[in-house]
């Protein structure tokens, strides 16, 4: 009986403070299911992507672009009744993404059941909730009320490896092209951004052009 090789998973790519990141990531793995795939995620940081290598400002503090980019994040949550709290541009607290991606990685490479969940719950405490997740602290206690062994997870953020791994994942991030949030790699097809989305499940549907 010959056995058919899997699909080669959806491999996104996703920033924890980048609000399209987060409207992506509630909906790609249904995407991929849908055409009998996982979503392979994996956190990158845009400050390095866009500052650094792109030498470009953020978003946010773009002229003309910035504006766009809230405006155009707002429209699509009224369209999918999706509730950010608290709204974009009202005071939000504006958290630094390394320890929520050095948690991440660490679970992906220690108890990877349970990294996709963490994130999950990282990106609705941050995006939905509210909550401040840039210091460690935070972090480890999200992910231990997701079951996670909190004296191990602290012990990779302290003896440095959690770190080492996001730096790893960062660099190989940028080694396929990566430079946004979110990033979509389909049978090593590059898709960025949220609306690229719906051409991308054409992709899926076609089998590529």
């Amino acid at each position: 009986m010959t056995v058919e090789p899997r699909p080669e998973p959806v491999f996104f790519y996703f920033d924890f403070i980048s609000p399209f990141g987060f409207l992506a990531s509630l909906r790609v793995d249904a995407l991929a299911a849908k055409y009998g795939r996982e979503a392979d995620w994996r956190s990158m940081l845009t400050g390095i992507s866009v500052l650094k290598v792109m030498g470009l400002k953020p978003i946010p503090e773009t002229p003309l672009k910035g504006p766009y980019a809230q405006r155009d994040a707002e429209r699509y949550c009224r369209r999918h009744g999706i509730v950010l709290s608290p709204p974009l541009g009202s005071g939000r607290v504006q958290s630094r993404p390394l320890a929520a991606g050095r948690a991440f990685h660490w679970l992906r490479r220690h108890d990877p059941e349970r990294a996709k969940p963490v994130a999950k719950r990282l990106l609705r405490a941050y995006w939905q909730e509210g909550v401040d997740i840039g210091a460690p602290e935070t972090v480890m206690a999200i992910a231990a009320s997701e079951g996670v062994d909190g004296a191990a997870l602290g012990a990779g953020f302290d003896n440095g490896e959690a770190a080492l791994l996001l730096r790893a994942a960062v660099d190989e991030s940028l080694e396929a092209g990566v430079f946004g949030s979110p990033f979509f790699i389909v049978d090593g097809e590059p898709f960025f951004g949220l609306e690229k989305m719906e051409l991308m499940e054409e992709w899926l549907e076609k089998g590529g052009w």
